[in-house]
């Protein structure tokens, strides 16, 4: 399962390698729905191709970023002063008594004044770093789709909620960022051959337990330890193959969301104790990918069959 993903939010560049348009509508509407929806998690990295605004609905999306940014702040810094507060509160007391409440108190608001300040660093940083780029579930993403015959670049929610079914399909299949290849004509056959995406990528992280990735049994009275591993490819950056959803509910907003692909690892990925990996396409193929409606799903499968000789080193994430 690629859990996380070091996705591309160069939207110019994104434009120049597929031949396609940045739907500057969908970008504004996502950002204005995300000062009145806070599960709409939008990356640092995205928001950083509107900020030097030319026209007037790159204006309209940099005063959404603007508003939220002011609105994240306060939020922030009411919590900040709450926790602040907390936190002397139970250090004084602790200079009269020491008690497990206290001990509590003490410790949960320190960590919460460390995540508020480095929620306010990071809000306030103008350079982007590598971290603004990393997707997890239920963050977007920019994908590129393809619409009578036009490819365009969009914000998509990584985890697909297929159209037709209930919201609470979010909390009852958890894993609903990755589409196994297994399964496309089962539980994805809605999208597999209707709804097809790409998305860019540098690298993909991924949970290994300890023991596999050592090559070994567990010892006795060992419990399981999970790692974290980054692979990316020196070759080249990677053209995932994806499938998404429009989904629309009376009195709900609108979502558009996407999973990623994924198929049986190949051998280095595998010796670390993995067993899925997502399906990077070639070039040529990632175009016949968009444009597969109208084909058998064996000729699609083919197309995920086309993929270019990549060797995935690794890495343990910090």
């Amino acid at each position: 399962m690629c859990f996380s993903a070091q996705a591309s939010f160069d939207l110019d560049k994104l434009k120049r390698e597929y031949d396609a348009l940045i739907d500057y509508q969908v970008f504004a509407d996502i950002l204005e729905q995300r000062l009145t929806n806070n599960a709409i998690k939008i990356p640092k990295a995205m928001e950083a191709n509107f900020l030097a605004p030319t026209t007037a609905v790159e204006e309209r999306i940099a005063n959404s970023i603007y508003q939220f940014r002011k609105a994240e702040s306060e939020r922030l810094e009411a919590e900040l002063f709450k926790q602040t507060k907390r936190l002397a509160d139970a250090e004084r007391k602790l200079q009269c008594k020491t008690t497990k409440a206290a001990l509590d108190s003490q410790r949960i608001a320190t960590k919460k004044i460390t995540w508020a300040k480095g929620k306010l660093a990071d809000l306030r940083r103008e350079k982007v770093e590598a971290k603004d780029s990393r997707i997890f579930p239920f963050q977007y993403a920019a994908v590129i789709v393809r619409k009578s015959g036009q490819n365009w670049i969009r914000p998509m929610r990584y985890h697909c909620r297929p159209s037709g079914k209930p919201a609470s399909y979010d909390r009852r299949f958890d894993g609903l960022y990755n589409a196994r290849r297994d399964n496309l004509r089962g539980f994805w056959k809605g999208q597999f051959g209707n709804s097809h995406a790409l998305m860019r990528i540098t690298g993909f992280y991924e949970n290994v337990a300890r023991h596999d990735f050592e090559r070994r049994a567990l010892k006795e009275g060992e419990k399981p330890e999970n790692l974290v591993l980054a692979f990316h490819s020196q070759e080249r950056a990677m053209t995932v193959a994806c499938l998404w959803s429009h989904w629309e509910q009376p009195d709900q907003p609108p979502l558009d969301s996407f999973a990623a692909i994924t198929d049986e690892p190949p051998p280095e990925v595998s010796a670390t104790g993995h067993d899925r990996c997502v399906i990077v396409l070639r070039d040529e193929a990632a175009s016949k990918w968009l444009g597969s409606e109208a084909m058998a799903p064996e000729e699609i499968d083919a197309i995920l069959d086309d993929r270019p000789s990549l060797y995935y080193e690794h890495r343990v994430a910090a």
